[in-house]
């Protein structure tokens, strides 16, 4: 490729709901600009873009992935970003890197969920956006049906640059809305023809609309449209850049991906009306300061550059893939990593295609490329020079919403399988990897059940390493409600000393989650140098409980006599003594289970209220409150036990068909009602009666 300058560049992100065609899209303007000599297709797993083996097997995108070509002399950076719900930290990503977003959308099924969220990253991360309506040539594609639908959904910003042309049912050609002029589609060329007679009034009804949205971009065509002139050529360009870029113009194209029919027009689009880098004003926090910033898209400038992207590649090791917001990186050449302040060495630098890394001995601001082997950077850290330190926004993720706990196939895999969920980790900042240090589970954290499926398929692909995946142990904790008064004795006799232990303890509920220890002895039945090995035998002792085995807490116990031997008694003594003491009285002290209680806050479009609010209460939710937020949105505050909650993110989505979200974190426990107890102590039963088998 040759070298552009900044004015030259398009970054171009792909955003459509799952299975919206936007792969196939990619493959076909890499095939019209000639760097692919046939075209893939993803049933093949043949594309470009979806070349890691999980993409081939399940034939969806899972990653973002780079496809740059030239195209009327200008680059073109377009970013295929993958459509399912699960991989929406990818999404963020690509958008992150982009100044646009092409939105793709199916003329059959039309607006989707995918394609709200689409648009909703794309205008909060202030992209400017064209509608592609996809599969035209498909049976019951229905253009009407689907642009209707954008207009009630997205506004009047919506507007067809080119309409289409039916001949019995079939999708022939297209006019110009522009240019008004109408072309014909003829054995892979596009003839020019009269625009058909029933659509005149169409036609000059959306120019019309198109010409107001023009004229509402600049003062200067204000008044033009109001005197009654036609708008030049570049008067026109130039107002649709400008409401395309405070997102009150929303061209939409049309054609098929699939048989490369329209993407050349949507190409020449990108070029014609997309805001090139300088065009994008953006900031950033100087390095220690609270002071901001602004960052020149200029070659000339300081450097400044955002990871955005990490691939963890078991052979070549690990990808950093940047956007350059400022300045030149140049290949061979020192870094400063802002973020974690350290110097980074550059190596070769290359731009990616798919898989294939191009070498490159520069890139300029404005552009996205990777280099590899990066030691301490990760996604999210800002590269630049030493001598002009900031820190680029982060992309924010969401947190991850679904919990699982992975166990070894094979024995002897547990430190392969922790290095592999690590490296996975670095690669996707919405996938966590904990160890739970109560039940001592490797525990990983997604968005939903098939970003776990594929984070354990890549482990094994990857890594050689199988896990199973099973649901975590819920932490449940014992304590007690009544107050008892018991004895402890350890006596042992045999050649030479013995060992005498003698302990009265008051056992009753505390106050406070740790143990409450306290001595009221007289007399010095039980001398305070014992005291200490008392209060660490309870301690070790309140580790497993009575019940089902689970820690014990809000306990008090209070040491009020005892006795001892001048010769036999000993610290160790008088720590099994105590333990006696807490094995005889917690279960006369009426023991019980404790529930971890979770807050939970759910984000819905109101219409789907009252099906939330029932399922919450089938979990045995508490309502908290209900609050009204922007676009129809609501937010539901509840308190659930956390074992009700395991696949709630699945559940969720089914519900409202992907439009809701939630959050979630520990509250407090709370006594679990008897069923529940009553299931949980026979389940720890159960188990111990296995373990002791074994």
């Amino acid at each position: 490729m040759k070298d552009y300058s900044v004015q030259k560049l398009r970054n171009i992100c792909l955003l459509a709901h799952g299975g919206g065609g936007k792969t196939t899209l990619a493959e076909a303007m890499l095939f019209n600009t000639g760097v692919l000599d046939r075209l893939g297709k993803v049933v093949d797993g043949t594309t470009t873009c979806d070349f890691d083996p999980e993409e081939i097997k399940r034939k969806i995108s899972i990653s973002t992935s780079l496809a740059p070509f030239e195209w009327l002399d200008h680059k073109i950076n377009v970013i295929d970003t993958p459509g399912y719900f699960d991989f929406v930290g990818e999404v963020m990503q690509g958008i992150r890197a982009a100044e646009g977003a092409v939105i793709v959308v199916s003329a059959k099924s039309g607006v989707s969920v995918g394609t709200e969220k689409s648009w909703a990253y794309a205008k909060e991360n202030g992209a400017a956006r064209i509608f592609f309506i996809n599969k035209m040539d498909e049976e019951n594609a229905n253009f009407n049906a689907a642009y209707d639908e954008m207009l009630n959904t997205f506004g009047n910003s919506v507007i067809p640059f080119q309409f289409p042309i039916y001949e019995d049912d079939k999708y022939v050609g297209y006019v110009d809305i522009i240019n008004m002029n109408a072309k014909k589609f003829q054995n892979d060329k596009l003839i020019e023809i009269d625009i058909p007679s029933d659509l005149t009034d169409r036609i000059s009804q959306i120019k019309n609309s198109l010409n107001e949205l023009i004229a509402e971009s600049d003062e200067e065509l204000m008044e033009k449209f109001f005197s009654g002139e036609e708008f030049t050529a570049e008067e026109m360009q130039k107002g649709i850049k400008l409401g395309m870029a405070e997102g009150t113009i929303t061209p939409l194209f049309c054609g098929s991906a699939y048989r490369n029919i329209g993407v050349k027009e949507l190409m020449d689009a990108i070029v014609a009306f997309m805001p090139s880098p300088e065009a994008v004003k953006v900031k950033a926090k100087k390095a220690g300061k609270d002071e901001y910033v602004e960052i020149k898209p200029d070659a000339a400038e300081p450097m400044a550059a955002l990871v955005f992207k990490t691939i963890a590649d078991p052979f070549v090791g690990k990808i950093s893939m940047f956007r350059v917001y400022s300045g030149t990186l140049k290949a061979d050449s020192s870094v400063f990593n802002s973020t974690t302040e350290r110097l980074e060495k550059i190596g070769q630098i290359f731009v990616m295609r798919g898989k294939k890394q191009i070498p490159t001995d520069k890139l300029i601001a404005g552009d996205i490329g990777g280099v590899a082997k990066l030691a301490g950077t990760n996604t999210n850290d800002t590269l630049c020079d030493q001598a002009n330190k900031v820190i680029l926004d982060k992309i924010v993720f969401p947190q991850p919403s679904i919990s699982m706990a992975v166990e070894p196939k094979a024995k002897g895999d547990e430190e392969k399988i922790s290095s592999g969920l690590h490296k996975l980790q670095d690669e996707d900042p919405t996938f966590k990897v904990s160890i739970s240090t109560e039940t001592h589970q490797t525990l990983i954290l997604g968005v939903g059940e098939q970003h776990l499926d594929v984070i354990v398929s890549k482990l094994k692909a990857k890594f050689g390493v199988m896990v199973n995946l099973v649901n975590p142990k819920i932490p449940y904790r014992e304590t007690v409600k009544k107050k008892v008064k018991v004895e402890g004795k350890h006596k042992k006799q045999s050649g030479g000393h013995g060992q005498y232990g003698h302990v009265w303890i008051e056992f009753e509920h505390g106050d406070t989650e740790d143990l409450t220890f306290q001595e009221k002895i007289f007399g010095g039945s039980v001398p305070k140098s014992y005291h200490p090995a008392v209060e660490k035998g309870l301690r070790e002792a309140i580790v497993h409980g009575v019940l089902a085995g689970y820690p014990v807490v809000n306990l008090k116990a209070t040491l009020v006599d005892g006795s001892y031997h001048d010769v036999d008694s000993s610290e160790m003594a008088f720590k099994i003594a105590a333990r006696l003491a807490y094995k005889k009285g917690l279960p006369l002290a009426s023991p019980v289970l404790l529930e971890p209680i979770v807050h939970v806050e759910v984000y819905v479009p109101e219409s789907f209220m009252g099906d939330i609010i029932g399922d919450l209460n089938k979990r045995r939710g508490r309502i908290l409150g209900m609050n009204p937020l922007d676009d129809g949105q609501q937010q539901v505050e509840a308190e659930v036990p956390q074992s009700e909650m395991f696949k709630y993110a699945t559940d969720l989505r089914s519900m409202t068909q992907g439009r809701g979200y939630f959050k979630l974190w520990f509250e407090r426990y709370e006594e679990a009602p008897a069923i529940v107890a009553n299931k949980v102590i026979e389940e720890a039963k159960k188990n111990m009666i296995e373990e002791n088998e074994e």
